[in-house]
């Protein structure tokens, strides 16, 4: 079975131009996503896919694998699958799984993309899957740039949404809080499509590619990690993430030999 990842990233954010490549503790951010990608035990290989040349020419620097993609990508999943496509024809090789690792989740692990891939290979019926974690405050949970999910008894995603969901204005004092974290494996069939579909009503709304599944009738598998993350969509996110990757745990070293 071949699994690999791909970090879809542009310099052009309409919320944080230039995210990809601001430094955290020396490191642009999506050198971060790569090296911690790179140490997951599960993927065979790691690739950039960008339409900016600025960020390919920091992966030749790193020695990262990268992708040239089209500039016209809405969704990083169209980019994803343009550049899976290319990667095959390169290597005249299927993919099986494509992990799609969002550039701007600079506190994965290796071990969280390695516990959303575990699902999607042990059942071959589960077409995608995304990871989602606790969130700790309610400041967080009222955010409207993180994602929340909830889900169903049988961990598949009812709905997402940017606004706190479940609602707790009903008195109750607490409520399950789960933020979506953007690891999320794809069966390469589904991958491709899902990019064939067109962008759904919720999806639009919520600016949330996964309702584009569940609008049609799919399921989204989630997973719960326990390891704290936090997307950087804004320069305050930026800064607060320098503050808690202060104590770094993972060695890049064994990564950057790779």
């Amino acid at each position: 079975m071949k699994i690999i990842g791909i970090i879809p990233a542009r310099m052009g954010s309409t919320r944080f131009p230039g995210k990809p490549l601001a430094t955290i503790h020396g490191i642009p951010m999506i050198g971060h996503v790569y090296f911690r990608s790179k140490k997951s035990q599960l993927l065979d290989e790691v690739y950039i896919a960008t339409c900016d040349e600025e960020i390919q020419q920091y992966a030749d620097s790193i020695g990262a694998k990268c992708i040239i993609t089209s500039n016209s990508h809405e969704r990083c999943s169209d980019r994803t699958a343009e550049a899976m496509l290319k990667i095959e024809k390169s290597n005249s090789c299927k993919a099986d799984i494509v992990v799609m690792i969002q550039g701007d989740e600079p506190m994965i692990t290796p071990e969280m993309i390695d516990a959303a891939v575990s699902p999607i290979t042990g059942d071959r019926t589960i077409e995608v899957v995304n990871l989602m974690a606790t969130i700790e405050s309610v400041e967080e949970f009222e955010d409207p740039n993180e994602v929340k999910v909830v889900v169903g008894n049988d961990n598949n995603a009812l709905y997402f949404s940017r606004e706190p969901i479940p609602s707790r204005k009903k008195g109750h004092a607490t409520v399950p809080m789960y933020k979506q974290v953007c690891v999320i494996p794809f069966q390469r069939e589904f991958l491709l499509e899902f990019n064939r579909l067109e962008q759904t009503p919720l999806e639009i709304i919520e600016s949330v590619d996964m309702l584009r599944v569940l609008e049609n009738g799919g399921k989204v598998h989630m997973v719960p990690v326990s390891t704290i993350s936090k997307s950087v969509d804004t320069p305050e996110d930026l800064r607060e993430v320098v503050s808690m990757m202060k104590v770094e745990d993972i060695d890049y070293a064994p990564a950057l030999s790779l």
